[in-house]
Order: structure tokens, then C-alpha cells, then sequence
């Protein structure tokens, strides 16, 4: 009897220590609390009166704020996303040109509980000028450059779905003088942004179906023509059609009237070649032609 009375202990004592073993844990969070008073700013990289939508860097400093909050996650609006302990963080938006974001902020508090926030900005991307061209045309920091007046084709024409000089290659030293004397100086600053002045002693060439735009009249031929100054440039992917065979695929644009050695009414212009001793160059005239140019190093 004895023994029974032991069995039965031994085994309600099993079955105690077996439904304690099995007792789900249960865990709290505390009270949940949901983010309050929150903010969002972005700060764009180089705002002022000329450039309102920045500096072309991309640069964003995003700034979350709320009462509350354990983290935050922000999205960029771009296609990019992360999370933010401190609401504050640098991103870089890489997509050239004019374009608009909506940045979205989500303060989290205790228990995944969120309160959200976007806004819409706008900002200017300047496209990136790959390294080997930009060193090339600027070397240093500045560069000074000329019209190669000993290589064929320094000047050319031809038709406007063509990326040689079909029609006309100038032989070497056959051009006007005022063709020859121009100096064009290449130059970038810290933000790699490049800038032209153009140096034409007081006489451009122009092609005859050019003069108008330069407001002269008259054939081909060497015109008081005013360059400008100091430009900035913009550069962005060639809209040409040309393969990589043809072009290394850039091109970029000339404030004012456009020109860079000579005028043909035309304002933005495709690199063909480019090295540290060579630039060909290409671009639609006022008479629909496709117009080459070469530069070497001044002297």
C-alpha cells in the first residue's frame, strides 16, 4: 500500500513539473507610446538665389524629430531607405537634373507603434563628368586650349545623322586667322563643376548661316563677335544617337551665344575624343549640319 502511495506522489509531482515546464512565458512592453510633435526638414547642399534647388552635389541633410521616438526609419524617396537612430542623416540623391522627391520619416516608439511624416523636395543633380574627361579638359585645375590648326579636319561639316566630317575636312593651316588666335580655357572648381571663357582677341569665326544668331550679317568669315566671359557649363549624356564607337557618350552646353573656336549657331556640344593632348568635337549649326572642331594645348 506503501508503495502505491509513493508511485502516486512520484507521479503528481511529474505532472506538476511537466505543466510548469509548459507554462508559455509572457513578456510586456510597457505602456505603448506612440511618437508625438513630429518634424521633418530637409536641408539642400548650396541653396541660394541662383541656385534654388542647390548646388548640383545632391547633397540632403534629412532631419526626423519626435517626442517619444526609439528610432526612425526614413525613406528617400529615390528608392533608398534606412534606419535612423537619430533622426539626422546626410544622403547624397544621384539622378542628374531637376527632379522631385518625397521623403518620408516613420518615428517609432515602444512596441513598433508609428507616427508618420513626408514632404516634397526638389533637387538639382549636376551629371557627373567621368574622371578621364574631366582630367583631360581641365588638367590640374585649369586648361588652356586652341584650335589644332595642323590636323585635318580641325574644321568639318557634315550631315546631321553623321559623327565625321563627310562633307568638308579643312586641311591643315587653310582657315581664316581669327580662327586660330583663340584661346579657350577649361576650368573646374571643388565641386568638379566646369566653366569656359573664351579669349577671341576681338574677332570670332562664324559660318554664314551662323551670323544672324550672332547678330552680324554676312558669308563665312571672322566677325566682332562678344564670347561672354566666364561660363559655367552643363554637362549631361549625349542625345545624339552615337554609339561608343563614335563617342565617349557626353556632351555639354554653352550659355549665351555657345561659342567655343568658331560659331555655327549651335550651343551644345558632344565629345567625340578626348585625351590630355587632343578634343574633337561635335555639333548641330542653324543649318542643321553636324559641324566638328578639334583643340589642342596652347603651347
Amino acid at each position: 500500500m506503501f508503495k502505491n502511495i509513493r508511485l502516486l506522489t512520484l507521479i503528481a509531482v511529474g505532472a506538476l513539473f511537466m505543466l510548469s515546464s509548459c507554462k508559455k512565458d509572457e513578456y510586456s512592453f510597457g505602456e505603448l507610446k506612440t511618437p508625438t510633435n513630429l518634424s521633418l526638414a530637409a536641408v539642400i547642399a548650396g541653396v541660394d538665389a541662383t541656385n534654388p534647388f542647390g548646388n548640383g552635389t545632391g547633397n540632403v541633410l534629412i532631419t526626423g524629430k519626435a517626442d517619444q521616438a526609439l528610432t526612425y526609419k526614413i525613406d528617400y524617396g529615390d528608392g533608398n531607405n534606412a534606419m535612423v537612430p537619430s533622426g539626422n542623416i546626410m544622403h547624397k540623391y544621384s539622378s542628374p537634373g531637376t527632379n522631385d522627391y518625397t521623403i518620408t520619416v516613420n518615428a517609432i516608439g515602444t512596441g513598433g507603434v508609428t507616427s508618420t511624416l513626408s514632404k516634397v523636395i526638389r533637387v538639382f543633380v549636376a551629371f557627373e563628368i567621368p574622371a578621364n574627361i574631366l582630367s583631360a579638359l581641365t588638367g590640374t585645375g585649369s586648361k588652356v586650349w586652341m584650335t589644332d590648326s595642323d590636323a585635318p579636319g580641325h574644321f568639318g561639316v557634315g550631315p546631321a545623322d553623321a559623327f565625321n566630317s563627310i562633307w568638308y575636312a579643312a586641311p591643315p593651316n587653310t582657315r581664316e586667322p581669327c580662327a586660330y588666335d583663340d584661346e579657350i580655357t577649361f576650368s573646374r572648381d571643388v565641386l568638379n563643376r566646369v566653366s569656359i571663357k573664351v579669349d577671341n582677341k576681338g574677332n570670332s569665326f562664324s559660318t554664314g548661316a551662323a551670323t544672324s544668331f550672332y547678330g552680324v550679317s554676312g558669308g563665312d568669315g571672322c566677325y566682332p563677335i562678344n564670347t561672354g566671359g566666364t561660363k559655367m557649363l552643363t554637362f549631361m549624356g549625349a542625345n545624339s544617337g552615337s554609339t561608343p564607337a563614335q563617342s565617349t557618350g557626353v556632351q555639354f552646353a554653352v550659355p549665351g551665344n555657345g561659342i567655343v573656336n568658331f560659331g555655327t549657331g549651335g550651343t551644345t556640344y558632344e565629345i567625340l575624343e578626348i585625351t590630355a593632348s587632343s578634343v574633337h568635337l561635335r555639333n548641330i549649326g542653324a543649318d542643321g549640319n553636324s559641324w566638328y572642331q578639334k583643340l589642342r594645348p596652347k603651347p
